[in-house]
């Protein structure tokens, strides 16, 4: 029997490895369904590429449902590294608020002033890593594009932004900023700095950390009410592997799934599909948070050159809506280019909600489990969402239509202002096309209420030696992407398992 068995290798899953691996006593196992790629040079190229996102050959091929009865590709990590090694590289963390507020749901750990030494210590900032509320010496390595670096139409965003009154903010990170300026990206050149290369390539030597890919998880092992390892499906069978604690990061989409495969979850949903209820656990699949985020697209003139290899984002505006409570609650991204290359060069500007009061729920269709859960957002259903997203896309639009950008397009071609630009039609849009940021969390959320399944620690609240970590646990969204807010919860827990094993069972 290991130690700690964790499953999913993933933003969390490798940071927790990494640092509860760093206690010589604990013998951790890690487990990935996907493939690993040990070393950079054998490493493919869509792994390498942090330009743009990987979002097929890694992937689990899932589905969702940003709006009613519309369905979309859902990009997820398949992969050791898991969806930090095929995202767009941001390294935004949110604001102090964020945290704080998950401190009053009775998170006391997560405050803004205990997470922040995590996000100290987990980055290598390049660029600001002298201040008090950055590290220089972690394993993320973050740098910002400085101005020469910036694609045309990124220059062009920067300048509209400042015409248009806001103001420059040179760290995105910068507890207190808003305004725009160049994202922080975990990336060095082309190189996406990944968890895979951050976290386990310098712990890979350690005698008592295993990494063992092409492990597909079918379900954890309850006995007594218990949890002693999990089911794994590798190209050899069906083995299980017995831990003394099992850590489950497998993200916001496959930790509700794996739990509810175990009979852990909303009793009526897993007798309807015929497995066994181990626990009534009903806030599993529940609160599923993100960032709904729609477009404006540009034809751009002849002659201004449109790069498909080029960085897809290198830019950021975060404000607030008019009115609103919630600081930074929106975000303006400029987009390198949209739509495929064939010919008709485009470009575009997103518009994003980041703070979301609406929620959606994941469900499971069938008791095998391999077959994808239903993910569904529900976005602008919320009238607060919708409202705020409406404003945040009219602003978008005066963007597109603010020099110097204007002068590089040839006018919108989404969306069709002909048929009007009224808080009405806007809405209407928002409704229909609304799309994910591809940051979802909550669905196994942390807290003491009625739908939390988990303790401020990780800790299951209705089975022992269980241990949930990773985006799910979020209570909701970050105003940021997502991927180093996944990333500090791997450091605040493997932090806790490696210096104080007794909470948790080792």
């Amino acid at each position: 029997m290991i130690d700690l068995l964790v499953i999913g290798a993933g933003s969390a899953g490798c940071a927790i490895a990494a640092r509860a691996s760093e206690n010589p006593n604990l013998n951790v196992l890690l487990v990935e369904a996907g493939p690993d790629y040990a070393r950079i040079e054998d490493t493919p190229f869509d792994l390498v590429n942090s330009h743009n996102n990987s979002y097929r050959k890694h992937d689990w091929g899932f589905q969702y449902e940003p709006t009613r009865e519309r369905q979309q590709p859902f990009p997820r990590g398949r992969v050791v590294g898991g969806s930090s090694s095929v995202n767009t590289t941001i390294a935004l963390r949110g604001v102090p608020e964020d945290y704080n507020e998950w401190a009053e749901l009775g998170n006391t750990e997560w405050c803004w002033e205990k997470v922040l030494p995590a996000f100290n210590r987990l980055e290598r900032d390049l660029d600001f890593g002298d201040t008090d509320y950055h590290g220089d010496a972690g394993p993320i390595s973050i740098r910002r594009y400085p101005y020469e670096e910036l694609q045309l139409q990124h220059q062009a965003f920067l300048t509209a932004a400042q015409d248009l009154g806001y103001p420059d903010c040179p760290d995105q990170n910068d507890p207190n900023g808003w305004g725009s300026g160049p994202q922080p990206m975990n990336k060095l050149g082309r190189l996406r700095i990944s968890c895979a290369i951050g976290y386990l390539a310098p712990a890979r030597a350690r005698p008592n950390l295993t990494i063992q890919p092409e492990s597909f998880v079918r379900r954890l092992i309850i006995e007594n009410n218990q949890c002693i390892g999990a089911e794994i499906e590798t190209s050899e069978g069906v083995e299980r592997i017995l831990a003394k604690t099992t850590v489950l990061s497998a993200g916001a989409i496959m930790s509700p799934a794996i739990l509810m495969h175990s009979g852990l979850g909303p009793k009526a949903q897993l007798e309807s599909l015929g497995i066994a209820v181990i626990q009534d656990i009903p806030g599993v699949g529940q609160n599923l948070c993100d960032h709904p985020a729609v477009s404006v697209v540009m034809k751009v003139k002849d002659g201004i050159n449109i790069d498909f290899d080029s960085p897809l984002i290198q830019t950021i505006l975060r404000y607030t809506a008019e009115g609103s409570e919630k600081r930074n609650d929106l975000q303006i991204e400029q987009l390198s280019f949209v739509g495929q290359n064939d010919g008709t060069p485009k470009m575009g500007i997103a518009a994003v909600l980041e703070y979301q009061y609406g929620r959606g729920e994941l469900t499971l269709t069938s008791a095998d489990p391999h077959v994808a859960p239903k993910i569904d957002n529900r976005f602008c259903e919320d009238e607060r969402d919708l409202s705020r997203l409406v404003g945040c896309f009219r602003d978008t639009l005066t963007f597109a239509h603010q020099s110097p950008l204007s002068d590089m397009t040839t006018g919108i071609q989404f969306p069709d202002l002909k048929r009007g630009d009224s808080d009405e039609a806007l809405g209407q849009l928002c409704r229909k096309f609304s799309g994910s940021g591809y940051h979802p969390c909550g669905t196994v959320k942390m807290g003491n209420d009625a739908l939390a399944v988990v303790d401020q620690f990780g800790r299951a609240h209705k089975v022992d030696n269980l241990v949930v970590a990773d985006a799910s646990i979020m209570p909701f969204v970050p105003r940021a992407n997502t991927n180093l807010t996944a990333i500090m919860i791997g450091e605040k827990i493997g932090e806790w398992i490696r210096t104080r094993p007794a909470d948790y069972g080792l």
